[in-house]
């Protein structure tokens, strides 16, 4: 049967933590310049509705160095759902590659992607998960922490795709949340039921508040995003104003603990999620959090395909 990532919730506590483990060691051999081939003549299909800067060069420069190819196929080559049906998109990059990464606007689509195709799909990004960029994130936390279970995280912003999936990877893995967002802005209400489910079997705690303070008490990690995502242009005026109290900045970062680390899965928007000497700053694994996107995605995706 071929296994799909859609979301974090389609990954076990286990698998998580293998990809991981996988993840860190290819990270090894790769500063150690051992070659690393896992998967020669494999090819990735990765469909864009949306730009990025970082899934793009992270997938396609993890494949090369796996052994394998990448393709990109931009919004103008398919126009999914438009200029040909997305059943039948599935079913003919089924026929010529190994492995399908889609980073698209409706999670509905990928979900219909996933349904017709034979061959492995992995979201690269929707309006409602970003599985790929928790996967990352959770690696780069226990590098600099040595462990996952147990420790705080203070999301503090928008309850987007990326926190929605960080509130269920988090939770999967036994790893305490806090999630700050302001009224109407919470992540949807089936995937915090999803959380607070996994946390009753992993031991994990999930807060959900409007005070970003009260979320970094005591925290381990603050994380934070864009106020307006792609294709939220037309609410930018009322989401600055909703947010304009949700800054990570060096006097929210003294509720936290003292070697506590921040993070952003970029771009950021310097001057207002996130000031420059925070993303700047010694608190900061950003930098740590973009590079491993790449060995995240290459783990997962020799998880995937052997």
């Amino acid at each position: 049967m071929v296994k799909h990532l859609l979301s974090m919730q389609d990954l076990s506590s286990s698998e998580i933590n293998a990809i991981l483990d996988e993840a860190a060691e290819l990270k090894e051999k790769l500063q150690k310049g051992k070659p690393h081939e896992l998967l020669k003549g494999k090819t990735l299909g990765m469909i864009f509705e949306k730009p990025s800067l970082r899934t793009r060069v992270t997938f396609e420069t993890g494949m090369t160095q796996l052994g394998g190819h990448a393709i990109y196929l931009a919004p103008a080559d398919i126009q999914l759902g438009e200029r040909e049906s997305v059943p039948d998109v599935a079913r003919n990059l089924s026929r010529w590659v190994d492995v399908v990464m889609a980073r698209l606007f409706k999670h509905d689509i990928i979900v219909e992607l996933a349904r017709y195709s034979s061959v492995t799909v992995i979201n690269g990004l929707t309006n409602l998960h970003h599985p790929c960029q928790t996967l990352s994130d959770l690696l780069t936390i226990r590098e600099h922490k040595g462990k996952l279970n147990g420790l705080k995280i203070a999301w503090i912003g928008d309850g987007n795709n990326v926190c929605n999936s960080l509130l269920l990877g988090c939770t999967l893995v036994g790893t305490n949340i806090s999630v700050a967002c302001p009224h109407g802005y919470e992540p949807p209400a089936d995937i915090l039921k999803q959380a607070r489910d996994n946390a009753k079997k992993s031991g994990a705690k999930v807060e959900l508040t409007t005070d970003p303070k009260q979320a970094v008490d005591g925290a381990d990690v603050i994380y934070t995003d864009v106020w307006v995502s792609m294709g939220q242009e037309k609410e930018a005026r009322e989401r600055m104003k909703a947010f304009k109290d949700y800054q990570v900045n060096a006097q929210l970062l003294k509720g936290a603990k003292p070697d506590s680390i921040v993070m952003h899965c970029l771009p950021a928007r310097r001057g207002q999620e996130i000031t420059d000497d925070v993303i700047d700053g010694p608190h900061s694994v950003v930098w740590d959090q973009a590079e491993n996107r790449m060995h995240a995605q290459k783990a997962l995706l020799v998880s995937l395909l052997t």
